[in-house]
């Protein structure tokens, strides 16, 4: 006897297609509304409804089902604009919130920064309301080469340089140093070019602190095939083109 044939499986990570129903978790965080969790929260209370039916966790709904959040309507219709990808240009000193006030309305409520650089230090950073493809983008982050121009207070000495290409922090983990090349400078300051896989900023800045360097900033030039463009001033913000998504996600 044989055996009927299973339906075919969607790889993961791919796109229901156009009309099938997600789970109420996925659609609104896709659509950049909250995180799963926070959906799950709202569905545990009794907040979520689906034409009219209060939601359950295993609520499924599509674009077009009238959603409502305590009795107020919510378009989920949003979800293909979330899937944008933004390329910030962040002012160090600037918080971010203030950066993504700068995005069109119609793009999310929620924006989701990926590996975002610490306060004090900026450069490139990306966003989007697509909370899927935040988690997919952060996972992509840990595997790629990153550039970092590093400001100090002064030259780094033989062993501090030494120190800085073997990469230890102060949990005793390693990070995978490619390079790090003086870059000029003016007066005491002296501008170095970091080459690391999977470096977060706070990373890169104790990196070299941890030598005896002062750190006066970091900036994020690069973020694998991702490079901060020259013509982008501070502030300024573009959305990455498909093909540069698609190399960015590998």
């Amino acid at each position: 006897m044989r055996r009927p044939a299973r339906a075919a499986r969607r790889p993961q990570g791919a796109r229901p297609p156009a009309g099938a129903a997600e789970r109420l978790q996925k659609l609104l965080s896709r659509a950049g509304f909250a995180s799963r969790r926070e959906v799950e929260t709202w569905i545990r209370a009794g907040r979520l409804t689906v034409n009219g039916e209060v939601a359950t966790l295993g609520s499924r709904a599509q674009p077009g089902d009238e959603l409502q959040l305590d009795g107020r309507r919510i378009r989920a219709a949003a979800a293909p604009e979330a899937q944008r990808v933004f390329l910030l240009h962040r002012s160090p000193g600037e918080a971010l919130e203030a950066t993504l006030a700068r995005l069109p309305r119609r793009t999310g409520r929620r924006f989701i920064s990926v590996s975002p650089m610490p306060h004090q230090d900026g450069g490139l950073e990306l966003v989007t309301a697509d909370g899927a493809l935040a988690l997919k983008l952060q996972r992509r982050v840990h595997t790629l080469t990153s550039e970092f121009g590093v400001r100090l207070r002064g030259e780094l000495s033989a062993t501090q340089s030494a120190g800085v290409l073997g990469g230890t922090l102060d949990s005793g983990a390693r990070l995978a140093v490619e390079g790090c090349d003086a870059a000029g400078g003016e007066g005491a300051n002296r501008w170095y070019t970091l080459r690391v896989r999977g470096a977060s900023g706070k990373q890169v800045r104790q990196l070299f602190e941890r030598q005896g360097a002062l750190v006066s900033r970091v900036l994020r030039t690069q973020l694998g095939s991702v490079a901060l463009p020259r013509d982008l001033s501070r502030g300024r913000l573009r959305e990455l083109e498909e093909n540069e998504l698609r190399q960015l996600l590998g």
